[in-house]
């Protein structure tokens, strides 16, 4: 198996990578119910800090941002504390930490924010599906209630006031959600947002809400060290994106416009879509690309050598495989994660997985 394409440095913005592997964001659900990170998740991104790249797990910008169970935040000194120690960690093994900033939109549950602050969407509409809650197993999705016009630009300075302290913590970049069914992504379709006013309706009303939230992140944090995560087509949370060329066409050249780090296309896994996001996101963008989606290093090399990407991010693998760097490189056997421990408290199925030498 040919990875070597993998292990050639490169430099994204202001970020240089020892390497084009990159750790995948991965919800593990181990912060307190006020959202403040485990003690240990210090040594669970250090384990994982040979990659080029780590990318946090998904991370709110305020206490109404939160949706899922023990999902941390950075927007407060204590969740701030904890997350300079994993700083520290990955630094001291020689690696690069960005921060990916979330805001659930709909995908929440208000008895996971402890019953305080409310669910807002583009529109009042109800995600399908459920999700867990510590206290009731599984619940409904809560009805969202639409945010005022005028609500919108409070997001989008709890995303650049939240950039702004992460970069001022010591993070090397921050990583703007703005896929996946989540707030963001939910004001970019085609069926969650039926707003009437400037942000809904056409393309470049629907994309107005995201580059208002990166714009903002902007002028607080260096774009070189700013990158944004997308997934066209991905029907994840009950998304629809009936004019999806036309939409990221759009989007990713306003977004192109910006010299970001980075742009970060994950490819669905809940459905099949003709059109390969990595190739549409290349011919759209100028800039450095992250594919994630489903890559085998052998796959991932494939797409770096070809140029379709510069760096490739690995998910499930990165859950159970902390040294999967060095086991790319030496063609070794991959541990399989255990799915039951995925979201579970503890360090089990956490910090636990051996490393090869081991």
């Amino acid at each position: 198996m040919d990875t070597e394409p993998l292990f050639a440095p490169v430099r994204l913005g202001a970020i240089d990578l020892k390497n084009r592997i990159v750790m995948a964001p991965l919800t593990r659900s181990r912060a307190s119910t006020t959202g403040v990170p485990a003690v240990f998740a210090a040594k669970y991104y250090a384990q994982r800090a040979s990659a080029g790249l780590v990318i946090t797990e998904a991370t709110q910008v305020s206490h109404d941002a939160m949706g899922y169970c023990r999902t941390p935040g950075v927007h407060t000194a204590e969740q701030q504390a904890v997350w300079r120690t994993v700083i520290d960690a990955v630094h001291a093994k020689g690696g690069k930490i960005v921060v990916q900033l979330w805001h659930c939109g709909r995908i929440a549950a208000s008895i996971n924010r402890g019953g305080g602050g409310e669910t807002v969407a583009p529109s009042a509409i109800q995600a399908p599906g459920k999700m867990w809650t510590d206290q009731q197993g599984m619940v409904d999705h809560d009805i969202p209630r639409a945010l005022e016009t005028t609500e919108i630009a409070k997001i989008a300075a709890d995303f650049a006031n939240t950039a702004k302290a992460a970069v001022d913590l010591g993070f090397d970049g921050v990583e703007v959600h703005s896929a996946n069914g989540y707030l963001l992504h939910q004001f970019l379709s085609s069926n969650v947002n039926q707003r009437t006013d400037q942000y809904g309706g056409s393309i470049e009303n629907r994309v107005r809400m995201p580059l208002e939230v990166v714009t903002a992140i902007l002028e607080k944090v260096p774009s070189d060290r700013v990158g944004v995560r997308i997934s066209p087509g991905h029907a994840f949370n009950g998304i629809e994106e009936s004019d999806m060329a036309e939409l990221y066409g759009h989007y990713l050249g306003r977004l192109d416009e910006y010299g970001l780090a980075y742009l970060h296309v994950m490819r669905p896994f809940a459905n099949k879509i003709e059109t390969d996001p990595v190739t549409m996101a290349r011919s759209a963008s100028a800039g450095r690309i992250i594919a994630c989606g489903a890559y085998t290093g052998e796959t991932g090399a494939q797409v770096v050598a070809s140029r379709s990407a510069d760096a490739v991010a690995f998910g499930r693998d990165y859950i159970s495989n902390p040294d999967l760097v060095e086991r790319l490189r030496a063609g070794a056997a991959l541990t399989p994660p255990h799915q039951a421990t995925f979201y579970t408290p503890g360090e089990k199925g956490y910090t636990d997985y051996p490393a090869m030498a081991a």
